[in-house]
This record gives structure tokens, C-alpha cells and sequence, in this order.
């Protein structure tokens, strides 16, 4: 951890429902909520408010040119260095941001999770520990289809015609080559109890770091 920091950032990444934001929350509940903030790259995505409304499911959100990068890194520097920014909250109903984000401060260990954080070089250099969620491709699919259609309000049809187009085809050729960067590959997400365990020893080392 840079000697000017006040946090460190643990970037966690891993294709569609691979289980990113479980292993976030674990690690969030078991070093103390007070002590962690989680970020989330969708939190990101460019605003499509311009874009008529029927046009904007079939924008590619799965490239990393969806995501606003340069906002992105600018509230993590913030962050890191104990300030406070308006994070955006992004409706994925319209794919559009809400006029107010939410305000939120630097804590000790910030926690970015998104599918390509790996992916961004700029983002890479300012982590700590790299992280990369694995699961079955099957297994990714189910989990995405559910919360599409429940959390989402999307169709069957659609989910599946947006997998195919654009989900797996940016899986293949940003997501997963995006794994060699990892610090740790963590098969089975927040239920790999040792990956976990093995994590928390490296966090409280940084913390401890007097650098």
C-alpha cells in the first residue's frame, strides 16, 4: 500500500454470476462493515438517456467501452485517499443514472467488484490484491437468468439473446483472458472457505503494513 493512501483497494472480478459480489459481502461481514466499502463497476455504465429507449437494450453492456472508466478511476483515487464522492446510481431497467448519486466515503479497504476491472490497466495499478471469481459456465447462466428475471424485468427471450450475442462472445475475449492478472483465482466464490480464510491473513498484513 502506497505510503500516501489511506485504504486499500481489493478489485474482485469473474464473469456473469460467477459470484463476485458474495465473496465481497463475506469479506465486507467478516473484517467489519465499518471498515469497508464495496464499489461496483456497474454503478459505472455510461448514461444512455440520450439513446431512444428502443434502442438501448441492444447496446453492448458486456464491452468494457460501456462503463465510464475515467469517472470510475477518478472516485477511486478519491476514495483511497480518505475523500468522498457521489457514487452514480444506475437503473438497469433504463440504463440510464438517477439525477443523485450516493454519497459515500473512503474507508479502510475499499472493495471494487465488476466483470472487467481486470481488464483496465489503469485500474489494475491502483490494486492492491486482484482477485478472480471462477464457476461453471452452466452454472454462471442460471444464476444470471434468474436475477434478469427477477430483479431486472427482463424476458426469457431477451436474456438469452443478449447471452449469446454479446454476454459469452465478451466473456471469451475480455472476461476471462482478464484471469491472468489475478493475485488469486477463487473457484466456488464466497463458499471457498479456505480461499477466504487465506485472503483475510493478506488483508490484515497490508493493514498492519506501517510503509
Amino acid at each position: 500500500m502506497p505510503a500516501n493512501r489511506k485504504g486499500i483497494l481489493i478489485g474482485i472480478a469473474g464473469g456473469t454470476g460467477a459470484g463476485k459480489t458474495l465473496v465481497a459481502q463475506t469479506i465486507a461481514e467478516d473484517l467489519g462493515t465499518e471498515e469497508v466499502l464495496i464499489l461496483e463497476q456497474d454503478s459505472y455504465y455510461k448514461d444512455l438517456q440520450r439513446i431512444p429507449l428502443g434502442e438501448r437494450e441492444n447496446r453492448n453492456f458486456d464491452h468494457p467501452d460501456a462503463f465510464d472508466r475515467e469517472l470510475l478511476r477518478g472516485h477511486l483515487e478519491t476514495l483511497l485517499n480518505g475523500g468522498s464522492v457521489e457514487v452514480p446510481v444506475y437503473d438497469m431497467r433504463t440504463h440510464t443514472r438517477h439525477a443523485e448519486g450516493v454519497r459515500s466515503t473512503g474507508r479502510r479497504i475499499l472493495i471494487l467488484d465488476g466483470l472487467l476491472i481486470l481488464e483496465d490497466p489503469a485500474l489494475r495499478q491502483l490494486m492492491d490484491i486482484k482477485l478472480y471469481v471462477d464457476a461453471d459456465p452452466d452454472i454462471r447462466f442460471i444464476r444470471r437468468l434468474k436475477r434478469d428475471l427477477t430483479e431486472r424485468g427482463r424476458t426469457l427471450d431477451s436474456i438469452i439473446r443478449q447471452y449469446e450475442s454479446s454476454v459469452r462472445p465478451m466473456h471469451l475475449q475480455f472476461v476471462e483472458p482478464s484471469k491472468r492478472y489475478a493475485d488469486l483465482v477463487i473457484p466456488e466464490g464466497g463458499y471457498n472457505i479456505v480461499a477466504i480464510d487465506l485472503l483475510k491473513t493478506k488483508i490484515r498484513a497490508l493493514l498492519s503494513d506501517p510503509r
